[in-house]
């Protein structure tokens, strides 16, 4: 068996996963125990990320656009739809315990938590003409309280998992691995949104306090998985096929944390004293710089890997998400640093940069649509 195909099966399509080791009957995916696989698995969660991150990223966006606002409001109100319609046809599967003992599919779990929190996020920047102030809001809390709470439960438990019963070969490891890890990144940046609607006092201070601690929890996890994906990139074969996007997701998690250090900063003032106000503000330019940079280095390196295998010929699948809310983040990381440094150079590189995203959006938007339709006709 090649390097390479150990690889491939490290991050395989949603609904052709082959497990790497025997699993208890019980935690196998339904096609394991002879019954038809559930055509959705946790990766489709990434649908409602990178299209929820394109309504956020516009909200944001240093500089408007004419037509913009209404646009990013109808894709933020179709993401929610998206998100009602996968979350009741995935716990109607009722494989969530298979997938966790599958150790292609686990890492995925970390999907559907971000999803939530991008969808909570999208609604307090776009909803409130539409539902109202108070719903926009009370459904924020809803979806970041409950996407918090399963995220930071796949980060503690996926990981375990794939240290006590996964196993893989050792060119194994993928951007995919860092799904996991990413949610409390998010949970930091979406959750700065919230805190100065939070009640003052020790309430509004321990949640600002407490997404800098999931924003230290999210990165440094997703430095010590980025160095074990570095290190399979430059000791076995290059990646090739579906793994390949996963390559992007260490892109997105970097600029995740650039946003969460200027989204915080901003709130910081309404629960810190001005000196750590202060402080705050100037860790989220200088270290969001820093970050930004090594993100921009990761970029290079995932966009090269892709221009790679498109000339071969890259085969569709649900990884293809894995472009969509990277470069998303990327637009929101630019966008704080331009707010935050006023300079012009990051002002035109987030519009520049969401200008790519959208056109990247609406390419995989029709391939999955097309994937699914063409699906649905051979079943029928």
């Amino acid at each position: 068996m090649s390097p390479h195909s150990s690889t491939s099966r490290a991050v395989p399509s949603q609904h052709d996963a082959v497990p790497e080791r025997s699993v208890p009957a019980r935690d196998r995916p339904a096609a394991a125990n002879g019954r038809e696989r559930p055509e959705l698995g946790p990766g489709w969660f990434a649908a409602v990320m990178g299209s929820g991150i394109v309504a956020t990223a516009a909200a944001t966006l240093p500089r408007g656009l004419p037509g913009l606002g209404a646009a990013a409001t109808a894709v933020w109100a179709g993401t929610a739809l998206l998100l009602i319609v996968l979350a009741a046809r995935y716990l109607g599967q009722r494989t969530l315990r298979a997938h966790a003992g599958h150790p292609a599919l686990a890492p995925f779990l970390g999907a559907p938590p971000m999803a939530l929190l991008t969808v909570g996020a999208s609604t307090l920047l776009l909803g409130p003409p539409v539902i109202g102030e108070r719903a926009a809001l009370g459904v924020d809390w809803v979806l970041w309280s409950a996407g918090t709470v399963l995220g930071l439960a796949a980060t503690c438990t996926i990981p375990y998992l794939m240290v006590t019963r996964h196993r893989f070969a050792p060119d194994a490891a993928s951007g995919g691995w860092l799904l996991p890890v990413v949610p409390p990144l998010v949970s930091a940046a979406t959750g700065a949104l919230l805190v100065p609607r939070a009640p003052a006092g020790q309430i509004r201070l321990a949640m600002l306090l407490g997404c800098y601690a999931l924003l230290g929890l999210g990165l440094v996890a997703v430095l010590l998985v980025l160095a074990m994906v570095y290190s399979r990139l430059v000791h076995h074969e290059a990646p090739s096929g579906i793994v390949v996007p996963t390559v992007w997701i260490g892109v997105g998690a970097l600029d995740q944390a650039v946003t969460a250090l200027g989204a915080l900063a901003t709130a910081a003032p309404s629960a810190l004293p001005a000196p750590y106000a202060r402080g705050s503000e100037v860790v989220a330019l200088l270290g969001g710089l820093g970050i930004w940079g090594f993100a921009l280095l990761w970029l290079v390196l995932a966009a090269s890997l892709t221009v790679r295998e498109v000339r071969r010929g890259l085969p569709f699948a649900p990884t293809w998400w894995s472009f969509i809310f990277p470069l998303g983040a990327c637009v929101t990381g630019t966008s704080a640093l331009a707010t935050r440094s006023g300079s012009q150079l990051f002002v035109w590189s987030a519009v520049v940069m969401y200008a790519v995203l959208v056109v990247a959006w609406a390419v995989v938007s029709w391939h999955s649509v097309r994937d699914v339709t063409a699906r649905r006709r051979r079943r029928s």
